[in-house]
């Protein structure tokens, strides 16, 4: 299998590549049986993964990552605020 071709299996399957390479690579995938499987098999998993729902990522999500990698002992800013639910609310003094 030709190295470059073997490189590009990945662009091929995601549909990323321009037609005249695409054209040259199912032509050389003619010539070559573990290029075309290659291919094949990379094109079906592609497809399969992008055919999948996609997952929900909720503030409740973000939070629950959030505090997981402050457990971790990781130094983490933002640049959107924190929430208000997670601030400790002072009483108001006159």
């Amino acid at each position: 299998m030709n190295d470059l071709y073997r490189k590009l299996v990945d662009l091929y399957a995601g549909g990323e590549l321009p037609a005249e390479l695409e054209s040259e690579m199912e032509a050389a995938a003619r010539q070559d049986p573990a290029l075309a499987q290659d291919m094949k098999s990379m094109k079906r998993t592609v497809w399969e993964i992008q055919s999948m729902p996609q997952p929900e990522f909720t503030e409740e999500s973000y939070q629950r990552i959030l505090m997981k990698v402050y457990a971790k002992g990781v130094a983490l800013q933002t640049q959107s605020p924190v929430p208000s639910h997670l601030q400790y609310q002072l009483p108001m003094q006159g």
